[in-house]
């Protein structure tokens, strides 16, 4: 199914459609249409070489005729990188002037004056992290007239230590081929915002080590918030590295978020210990939190005691009746010292949060043994009951706290990377179609299930061929989204990716294609344009990779790569593929080191034409205001329904339009977003079949009781409703009553009733 980027929704293994970015994510696939064209200011170029005026923004449109190199033109209009242009010029002693469009590659923007001319002076300024806002133009000089570098992506991060006037020089690091590429240029500061990077993290402690100031920003562009002194403690599950490199982190301060710079603070983690018997060895206090810039509870006099059982950073935790409060390490002496109690356990798979030192023994002042890098994978083996681990890493076996590990699921395989899951999916393949049908072949024996994949190896090879799509790899990513060609969207839609299936609605939100043979030349060249495409924001590698996930399913980027980065939920996607292209033809690592990916680059197709028509009558209430169109596809809102509106849901197209009736007239509306289709209405009696041959019959029993009609399997299915507007059920609520399209009644079983957007 597919998976949301953009409001941080945890997408299913297919294809992600197109969502803004926000968050998360969730972005997604946008089909490619013609560029618009853009009224410009009016603005004067000169051409750089003999160039042709042509009748439309292309070169497949006539010639007018051909304007000589050095001559001035005046733009009016863009659409892509052709210019809408008048050229004026002397023809038998009087002017003529001529309108068409030329290349932008051929042209370049005239100084109207000698002030506009002069340049600014450069500054350094300190390194600074920004973000692009839209995919962004690197030139080779601080303004446009300057060549063009290279395109940034929009959403891609960059760094500057210089400007020149709302220009700057920027550095900008991809990945190509496997390896690391730096271009550096020049930007407008239009299209570049300052870039924060917010992570959260795992509840840590962290103590002043001098007075310091709490600022409500991770930066100082603000007035602080407080200036606190030294030794108070905050807790913080958050930090943020801000555009000038600094790591803060958020903590809370009288309620309120606050933030504090990272060399200001010592980090320290919280543990239980064993039952131990403080001493104190001067007049002080009991606080009410682990910093002396909190509340005093009570006085504390030389020698009097308390007994803890739990630390935070360098504070005891103590109970005073009643209450709990936090005594200070130096001013007090531990005269029973813990016993640290270590078990064996399950080996589970962790994954370390920071750079972390593995320890001789379980505690902070213990011999460092070695460092374990930040997001590596380890197998703890017992745990001690101050809450430290016990591992091996690097041949050397010891000790790491708790507070920095975590357990993760992963598909990383760990071992060795010479396997399908790694190869450059741009490769060919020399499978045969017969391999590919037989492996399909074998399972609907087995089943006795019927596919639409039957006898479609060819299919798989010619548009992996044409798009430079691993055909293998296209085979198998069908078989493992459709079942091997047998589930509901597959038979149903024909299609056997999952294509815009979004976890909410997959059946009705899927893309409908009119046949198996067009859906997998789709996929290919979609597959090709965004996820195969470095230029893409879902491009996370070549290959089809994994991800590692938190045990609340929360993606840990760090260590996650490839395809399965962006396109699945299931961190063991890219796994399952591989095992399938395994299966139908054995892995060789001296083909695929030397196999040549194919470089292409294709847009991303047009959304196919295909739409779901529902039964009439189907009820839907609004769960929110939505705006109506007169027809699919305008601008112009003609009526504005409210929260708690009845209407019909009549149709959805592929494009996300959808059709409705109310107060027996049409309206289309594209406010409906599928994939959270919940906050936007709710549908009463919309149900699909989910047998072949359905049987519809006169009472709510199959005894003595012949079928009356039979439905489809996939077909939708008015259910008739209640005086309550309720789906209407016979009294053991296992029938619901339904409406053909020819008006009969009758009775279906309701556990072959798919209740669709309900």
């Amino acid at each position: 199914m597919m998976k949301n980027l953009l409001k941080s929704v945890v997408l299913t293994t297919s294809l992600t459609m197109g969502i803004t970015a926000a968050t998360t994510g969730l972005v997604g696939i946008q089909s490619v249409e013609a560029a618009t064209t853009v009224k410009i200011s009016k603005t004067a170029y000169q051409t750089t070489d003999n160039l042709n005026l042509r009748k439309g923004a292309g070169t497949n449109y006539s010639r007018i005729l051909t304007i000589p190199k050095g001559k001035t033109i005046y733009a009016t209009e863009r659409k892509g990188t052709w210019y809408k242009v008048s050229y004026t010029y002397k023809s038998n002693n009087k002017s003529v002037t001529k309108t068409g469009w030329v290349s932008g590659s051929y042209i370049k923007k005239k100084s109207t004056s000698s002030a506009s001319t002069k340049a600014s002076s450069t500054t350094t300024i300190k390194k600074t992290t920004f973000q692009t806002t839209v995919n962004l133009r690197m030139r080779t000089g601080p303004s446009t007239n300057y060549k063009q570098v290279y395109v940034i992506p929009k959403g891609k991060t960059v760094t500057s230590k210089e400007k020149k006037g709302t220009w700057y020089k920027v550095s900008y690091t991809y990945k190509s081929n496997g390896k690391s590429v730096t271009k550096t240029g020049w930007v407008s500061g239009k299209y570049i915002k300052e870039y924060y990077k917010y992570t959260s993290t795992s509840s840590a402690y962290y103590w002043t080590n001098k007075p310091t100031k709490l600022y409500s920003t991770p930066d100082r562009k603000k007035q602080a918030l407080a200036s606190v002194g030294t030794n108070n403690g905050y807790r913080s599950t958050q930090q943020v590295v801000n555009s000038l490199g600094e790591t803060w982190y958020r903590v809370t301060y009288n309620g309120k978020n606050a933030y504090v710079y990272s060399k200001d603070v010592n980090k320290y983690s919280t543990k239980k210990i064993d039952q131990t018997k403080l001493t104190a060895t001067e007049d002080t206090y009991v606080y009410a939190s682990y910093g002396r810039g909190s509340k005093k509870l009570t006085k504390v006099t030389e020698g009097d005691t308390f007994t803890s059982t739990y630390m935070v950073g360098k504070w005891y935790k103590v109970s005073l009746k009643g209450d709990t409060g936090y005594v200070f390490k130096s001013e007090f002496k531990a005269t029973e010292m813990e016993v640290l109690k270590e078990e064996e356990i399950a080996s589970k798979t962790h994954i370390v949060d920071v750079n972390l030192n593995l320890r001789k023994s379980p505690n902070e002042d213990a011999t460092i043994l070695g460092t374990i890098p930040a997001y590596k994978i380890v197998f703890p083996t017992h745990k001690v009951s101050n809450g430290w681990y016990k591992l091996t890493y690097g041949g050397k076996t010891g000790y790491v706290s708790g507070d920095y590990i975590q357990e993760v699921k992963t598909g990383n395989p760990l071992t060795t990377k010479k396997s399908y899951q790694f190869i450059d999916l741009r490769t060919k393949s020399p499978v045969k179609a017969s391999q590919i049908n037989n492996y399909i072949e074998k399972y609907v024996e087995l089943t006795g299930k019927k596919s639409v994949l039957t006898d479609k190896g060819q299919v798989f090879i010619d548009a992996g061929n044409k798009y430079g799509v691993n055909p293998l790899f296209l085979a198998a990513h069908a078989i493992h989204e459709s079942a091997y060609g047998t589930s509901a969207i597959s038979l149903g839609k024909y299609n056997l990716f999952g294509f815009a299936a979004y976890d909410a609605a997959p059946y009705v939100s899927a893309y409908r294609f009119k046949n198996v043979d067009a859906n997998i030349e789709y996929i290919a060249r979609e597959l090709k344009a965004t996820y195969l495409n470095s230029s893409n924001w879902k491009h996370n590698g070549y290959h089809l990779g994994f991800t590692t996930k938190t045990m609340k399913n929360a993606r840990i980027n760090e260590a996650s790569e490839g395809m399965n980065f962006y396109y699945a939920s299931d961190q063991n996607w890219g796994k399952a593929i591989a095992a399938h292209m395994q299966k139908m033809l054995p892995y060789d690592h001296s083909y695929y080191s030397k196999a040549e990916p194919n470089t292409t680059v294709y847009t991303s197709p047009s959304i196919p034409s295909g739409s779901d028509k529902f039964p009439e009558e189907i009820l839907a209430v609004a769960k929110q205001s939505l705006t109506l169109k007169e027809k699919k596809g305008s601008s112009t809102t003609v009526k504005t329904i409210k929260k708690g509106t009845e209407f019909f849901i009549a149709e959805k197209t592929n494009d996300f339009w959808v059709k409705i009736v109310l107060e027996d007239e049409v309206y289309w509306t594209n406010d409906i977003k599928l994939h959270q289709y919940k906050e936007y209405l709710s549908v009463i009696n919309l149900g699909r079949s989910k047998t072949e041959a359905l049987n519809v019959r006169e009472k709510a029993t199959t005894a003595n009781n012949t079928p009356i009609n039979k439905i489809k399997m996939n077909q939708y299915v008015h259910i008739v409703l209640n005086k309550d507007n309720k789906p209407t059920m016979d009294s053991s609520k296992t029938w619901y009553k339904v409406e053909l399209p020819d008006g009969t009644k009758g009775w279906v079983s309701a556990q072959y009733i798919a209740l669709e957007l309900k």
